[in-house]
């Protein structure tokens, strides 16, 4: 088995472990489980190949921590984070701190899959970056002003409401916005939205 299909698979809950490594396995995967991060950053080292799918809640170290130790330690894996309490301010937080999905429990095995194959191509992906960085610019620029408003209120980690009292709109409104956004962006989720427009601020800075 190639060392690049390597699925580690960090989460204190044993049962989760098992039906998740079970999935992958069927699927073709070389899975690896950890009982916790402090277990994970024990077993990896820096060129350590594949990919991680972490709980964000755990005890002692969370995924939020496991993702920071890992570029401290320079253990370059594509992080897919998995949680039971899915939120704006949280799938925010996940993108900053480099995953490239955020799952709330229950998925889809289907999600889980599609999500892991991406992860795996991810650092194979340098040639297509700048086409697809160019292909998020072009449709950024077809939001209007009132939606670019709202976008930078989601970036911002900020629920609807918030967002409603910031701009002195409805939260219906805020929705309908946030629903054009996602169309327009061709997003199939906020952490997907996310991700595309933290990584145009990226290349911007870059």
């Amino acid at each position: 088995m190639s060392k690049e299909r390597v699925v580690h698979i960090v989460d204190d809950d044993p049962a989760v472990r098992d039906s998740l490594g079970l999935l992958l396995v069927n699927d073709g995967f070389d899975v690896q489980t950890h009982a916790s991060a402090k277990d994970f950053l024990g077993a990896v080292g820096p060129h350590e190949e594949g990919c991680v799918v972490t709980d964000v809640r755990m005890p002692g170290m969370s995924g939020f921590d496991l993702m920071t130790k890992m570029k401290e330690r320079r253990v370059d894996l594509p992080v897919i984070v998995i949680t039971a309490h899915a939120d704006v301010p949280l799938a925010v937080q996940a993108m900053k701190e480099g995953a490239i999905d955020l799952l709330e429990k229950p998925f889809d095995d289907e999600a889980l899959l599609a999500s892991v194959r991406q992860a795996l191509t991810a650092k194979n992906r340098y040639a297509t970056r700048s086409a697809e960085t160019q292909a998020t610019l072009e449709r950024l620029a077809t939001l209007t002003a009132r939606e670019n408003e709202v976008l930078a209120g989601l970036l911002d980690g900020k629920p609807n409401k918030a967002i409603a009292r910031d701009l002195g709109i409805s939260v219906r409104t805020v929705e309908v916005h946030r629903a054009n956004v996602m169309a327009k962006m061709q997003a199939g989720s906020l952490s997907e939205l996310v991700r595309m427009s933290l990584a145009v601020q990226r290349a911007d800075r870059s």
